[in-house]
């Protein structure tokens, strides 16, 4: 059965990676289905992309030799999962966060208070590192791939249009991911 301690020593090492800061743990079961896991790929993806599949709740970063850490995710719900093409704009450590006007619009009551921003840190939504999703001629598109302290939300849709994984999972992922990495939401089953 693997465990986290068997990612940290497989996975890990497996690419060259090392373990996880301990300012960055988080403390809970991770349940055996959220595990991340180096898993095989077809040959047509080549290394260093992310693939977002959100019917599996599953981010894929290609390795080389058609292999691909997988990790447990939640996505965006209903509509506001924007599938398409996109590329790493920009990296944060311990991001600070801002709602967009739409977030506010939709749930004044929960958003509204956040209007000026919060700083980054363990309770920010954008958890402990966040990849900011850019496309030609729109820039900054607002979505993201972040961490989480939300463990319940990994296997849902229901953020407000980003990626999120689990702080721990984030902060080895992003460690591999350098700007200007390729990324592809592909689309939600009909």
């Amino acid at each position: 059965m693997t465990n986290r301690r068997t990612f940290l020593t497989g996975a890990l090492a497996a690419t060259g990676a090392t373990a996880f800061p301990a300012a960055a743990q988080q403390v809970f079961e991770v349940p055996e289905s959220w595990q991340p896991r180096v898993v095989d790929m077809p040959a047509r993806y080549r290394p260093g992309v992310i693939l977002v599949y959100p019917d599996r709740f599953s981010l894929f970063w290609t390795l080389p030799e058609g292999k691909a850490i997988r990790y447990a995710v939640r996505v965006g719900r209903g509509d506001l999962y924007e599938p398409g093409e996109y590329t790493i704009g920009a990296r944060k450590e311990w991001p600070s966060w801002t709602p967009t006007p739409d977030m506010i619009e939709r749930e004044p009551e929960r958003w509204g208070q956040y209007a000026d921003g919060m700083p980054g840190g363990p309770n920010n939504p954008l958890g402990a590192r966040a990849l900011y999703l850019f496309q030609p001629g729109r820039g900054d598109t607002f979505l993201r791939i972040h961490g989480t302290n939300d463990p319940g939300s990994i296997g849902r849709a229901v953020s407000n249009g980003c990626v999120g994984l689990l702080n721990p999972h984030m902060i080895h992922l992003y460690d591999q991911v350098p700007l200007e990495t390729k990324v592809y939401l592909y689309p939600k089953a009909a």
